[in-house]
């Protein structure tokens, strides 16, 4: 399959960080062994042959969290361009076609410009990724890596705020011409802390395998293992904390794998070595509020359930 969708909580994801897939596969960080030296995926060669050998498309939703459809639109926009931005040289080049030069500069000017004069057609944003990847094959002569980060951050914004409906019909359009009718895609990565299902935006893509935190796949990596984290503790001189560590952050569950801590909580107690709760407030709580004040009379007790601190 191609496309891989990945939800997780939020801060879970920095175990499978995104930016580093993009600093491991990318040309651009071609002979850059220095950063993975001493790490697991150096041990086998197979793995080793793959960094620094594609060009990357990296873009993140993370911050379009707009509260009409026309200010989430200008974001996604304005992440499609920041990802053509990653590549400003290559359309200096003469070897680029003129065509995909003036798409450049009309991102441009449309992003960074108060009232732009020209208005940007769906059909070109939708289609914007697919022609980036075409472009970067015709110049180093292999298929792109597109990596998405929080796809559904605008999603979330939209079910909130309304429009729905016409978000899911741009991002279902934008989706199918990025991943399924790219003919240029290597491989895309999609990350999420929400499943949306397939018969929405997700409806025309027929090469998605969705990995969820019940799924058996990658288990072990939505987290840090427990001998993960007793193993840190040791190098962090930390050893006695053990037994408060395990009460205070144990206690997930991915794919039946038990004992997966909460990375963003971990990383935080080696640097302050004080145990508190980092994890809270991480996060905006908009979606699930509003799930509970319009959702069926079995969604609420399910909630009350899990407040009275019993398992569903």
């Amino acid at each position: 399959d191609d496309v891989t969708l990945i939800t997780r909580p939020r801060r879970f994801g920095k175990t499978l960080n995104m930016d580093m897939l993009k600093c491991f596969f990318s040309n651009q960080y071609a002979g850059r062994a220095d950063l993975f030296e001493g790490l697991s995926i150096w041990k086998e060669e197979k793995y080793r042959e793959l960094q620094g050998q594609y060009p990357v498309i990296f873009v993140s939703f993370a911050s379009i969290k707009a509260n009409n459809y026309k200010d989430a639109r200008d974001g996604i926009i304005s992440a499609v361009f920041g990802a053509y931005q990653e590549y400003y040289s290559l359309f200096q080049e003469n070897g680029i076609a003129e065509s995909e030069k003036l798409f450049f500069r009309e991102l441009n000017t449309y992003v960074n410009t108060t009232a732009p004069d020209k208005e940007i057609t769906n059909e070109s944003i939708f289609r914007a990724l697919n022609s980036l990847s075409a472009c970067l094959f015709r110049y180093y002569g292999k298929k792109a890596i597109i990596l998405l980060d929080e796809y559904d951050t605008p999603m979330q914004e939209a079910y909130v705020n309304g429009y729905w409906e016409e978000l899911v019909s741009f991002t279902r359009s934008f989706f199918n011409a990025t991943f399924k009718s790219n003919m240029y895609l290597e491989r895309a990565m999609m990350t999420g802390i929400t499943s949306v299902s397939k018969e929405s935006m997700f409806s025309d893509l027929n090469n998605l395998v969705v990995i969820t935190t019940s799924s058996k796949d990658y288990a072990t990596a939505f987290g840090f293992t427990e001998e993960e984290v007793f193993h840190a503790l040791d190098e962090y001189g930390l050893s006695d904390k053990k037994c408060d560590v395990k009460e205070w952050y144990d206690g997930f569950v991915f794919g039946g794998i038990k004992d997966i801590y909460n990375p963003w909580s971990i990383i935080n107690f080696l640097k302050y070595k004080e145990l508190k709760n980092y994890w809270a407030d991480t996060s905006s709580n908009d979606l699930i509020s509003k799930l509970i004040k319009t959702g069926s009379a079995g969604i609420k007790e399910t909630m009350e359930k899990l407040i009275d601190g019993k398992t569903i």
